[in-house]
């Protein structure tokens, strides 16, 4: 597809309707508002910035500057002309493609940043006065691919906040453990291939369990991703074990732990009764599986999540499976040890992992039931699908890219957004912007000199069709895991 169709329709006529003299418009991206985001998202996490420059950038290259001028601009002279029943001039396409690159300056915060609503994350500037218009024709694709891995890198924090908490307070020496407790099962539930990349890779800047193989791919590609990126473990789906029959799903275990002798082996066993595996297959499995070299992970994967995990009584010692749940009986089968602050770890040789309608609420109310039984919140994995990561819109955080400075025949005019309608969200910053940090984290202020906004904590990262400061994976963990708990903070 031609690059200049990324882009709204009333984008195309804009060019001629700044002043005349326009010459510079200077925009920044920002999250307005956590309204409607998730509990404890009281900050947006930077992320997807260097991917998505990388892929805008690429994409122009190979679908217009690489193009013949004539062919492209014939093309978007024609369906320009259609869409708006006009003979549409292409001239200032044409003196683009003559450019051969993208003239724009972006800085940005650095990715894996926590950023309080209403301070920019990146800004963009035009570089040549002629393509004043350049800055939010590119508005449309950078807020359609930004906000999404933005939206899902914020909300994997949270749940790896809550996860932190948790594993310091009822299971201290395994808190490295909640790299993997966390675990991407929402590839098939997202809006097509780009968006369960992005969120997927929103999702590995936190955790590093992942079953989106093309976050593989993607964090390779975007962010150096070396050596290990994310993994997963053998697992088995409903096909497999209704292949197997229902009368034989006690055999189906037994041939798939002689299809995997060793490693961690996840074994969905909800196809039918849950609590007929968890109650009489198990137990009679059980030699067999503590004699393996090895772990098997019970998927439940319907019901309430918390009941099912946590049983319906609060406090240990139920009468049925129902109340005592899947982590209290399985620990009644095979046993495990009580750690040094109390709690108790299932055995080795046996796991749990629950991977449907997972919420941030249910996360935490599972961590805190199991604890109030007495269990480690470690005990089980959480499959984060597309129910956290594909429910959410822009709006999630109110993200929107504004105009906040023009320069007009040689003379900076500051210029705002602030709709008398509105309740204050959609109220912009005014002029240059400057972004700060200090021991409370980074701040705003606005309608500053070029010098002062030259000096913040905003850093170039793509000029001209050039890049600068490339971060990678490991240094966008890093951060993140910076701000993770050090103390329990429930």
């Amino acid at each position: 597809m031609n690059a200049l169709l990324l882009t709204d329709g009333y984008k195309t006529g804009h060019h001629l309707q700044y002043p005349t003299g326009t010459e510079f418009v200077y925009s920044n991206w920002t999250a307005r508002s956590n309204k409607y985001a998730p509990e404890g998202c009281d900050n947006v996490v930077a992320f997807g910035q260097q991917y998505v420059l990388q892929w805008i950038h690429d994409y122009f290259n190979q679908n217009f500057f690489n193009k013949p001028k004539q062919e492209v601009c014939r093309e978007i002279k024609e369906e320009l002309s259609l869409y708006l029943n006009s003979d549409y001039d292409v001239a200032h396409f044409e003196a683009l493609h003559d450019l051969q690159y993208l003239p724009i300056k972006v800085k940005s915060l650095p990715e894996g940043e926590e950023v309080p609503m209403r301070v920019p994350i990146l800004t963009i500037v035009n570089t040549d006065k002629k393509f004043y218009w350049v800055t939010n024709f590119l508005e449309t694709i950078l807020s359609a691919m930004l906000w999404g891995p933005m939206t899902s890198a914020t909300i994997a924090q949270r749940y790896k906040q809550i996860l932190t908490n948790w594993a310091i307070k009822t299971d201290q020496e395994n808190v490295g453990f909640v790299d993997f407790q966390g675990h991407d099962f929402s590839m098939r539930g997202m809006g097509g291939l780009q968006s369960a990349l992005s969120s997927g890779m929103g999702h590995a800047a936190s955790f590093k369990g992942s079953d989106s193989l093309p976050v593989i791919h993607g964090l390779r590609k975007y962010y150096n991703a070396q050596a290990f990126v994310v993994g997963s473990v053998n697992a088995t789906e409903h096909s497999v074990m209704c292949a197997g029959t229902k009368d034989g799903e006690i055999e189906t275990f037994r041939n798939l732990m002689k299809t995997y002798p060793t490693g961690i082996l996840s074994v969905v066993s909800d196809t039918w009764d849950l609590w007929k595996v968890v109650g009489e297959y198990l137990p009679t499995l059980k030699d067999e599986i503590t004699s393996r070299d090895g772990k098997i992970v019970i998927r439940p994967d319907s019901g309430d999540p918390v009941d099912i995990i946590c049983g319906t009584k609060h406090q240990r010692g139920g009468q049925t499976i129902e109340e005592k749940g899947v982590v209290e009986a399985l620990y009644e089968t095979f046993g495990g040890h009580v750690n040094e602050q109390g709690y108790a770890c299932l055995d080795q040789h046996i796991g749990v992992i629950y991977g449907d309608s997972i919420t941030i609420e249910r996360a935490q109310a599972i961590c805190q039931r199991l604890a109030e039984k007495g269990f480690a919140s470690t005990n089980v994995v959480l499959g984060i699908g597309s129910f956290t990561y594909q429910l959410n819109t822009r709006d999630t955080f109110g993200f929107a890219m504004k105009a906040t400075s023009v320069v007009v025949n040689g003379q900076r005019r500051d210029i705002f957004k602030d709709p008398v309608t509105d309740d204050g969200v959609k109220k912009s910053a005014r002029g240059l912007v400057y972004v700060g940090r200090d021991d409370a984290g980074y701040y705003l202020i606005d309608q500053v000199t070029e010098e002062k906004e030259n000096s913040g904590e905003l850093v170039l990262i793509y000029e001209n069709g050039k890049f600068h400061n490339h971060t990678n994976l490991e240094e966008i963990r890093q951060r993140i895991n910076q701000r993770q708990p050090k103390q329990l903070v429930l």
